[in-house]
């Protein structure tokens, strides 16, 4: 039987999670460059793929009715554009652990230039869209590479 190929998933190199993107054709636009909602959709993949390698289940938690992520904050900055077939490295690190919701800081890489960084807070819900604590075996995964809890 022969192997299918898997869709890349990144790794982690300490508490940060490093994923690459191609920028294809349908990625740009008239001029070559990479249209700015892709960066959202880059983000989007990093941010699935990392919580996945740390070994939460998103989906058997929805359809089990335990609730899901939802993206409750962004805040995003465009530094230099990518262009068709730039390699994009995107960087993902938990900055804050909560009961309910993560924050975390992405960037998307081009060699050593900062294309485009972001501040994403996420929320975990009930299927209602009402926040509930996450559960305590995904905190625990944050947390396992996350910074130290600050004291208030």
């Amino acid at each position: 039987m022969t192997l299918l190929p898997q869709p890349p998933s990144g790794s982690f190199a300490g508490a940060v999670h490093r994923m690459a993107v191609r920028v294809y054709f349908e990625d740009t636009d008239l001029t070559g460059v990479a249209y700015h909602a892709n960066y959202l959709r880059w983000f989007e993949r990093a941010r699935s793929d990392m919580v996945r390698l740390l070994g939460i289940d998103q989906r058997a938690a929805q359809e089990a009715g335990e609730g899901s992520y939802a993206v409750a904050e962004l805040a995003i900055r465009y530094l230099a554009p990518a262009r068709l077939d730039d390699v994009v490295v995107v960087e993902s690190v938990v900055e804050e652990l909560r009961g309910a919701s993560c924050r975390l800081r992405q960037r998307a890489l081009r060699d050593d230039t900062v294309l485009s960084e972001a501040s994403v807070r996420v929320g975990f819900v009930d299927p209602s869209g009402r926040p509930r604590r996450q559960p305590a075996a995904w905190r625990a995964a944050f947390a396992s590479v996350s910074p130290p809890a600050r004291e208030s």
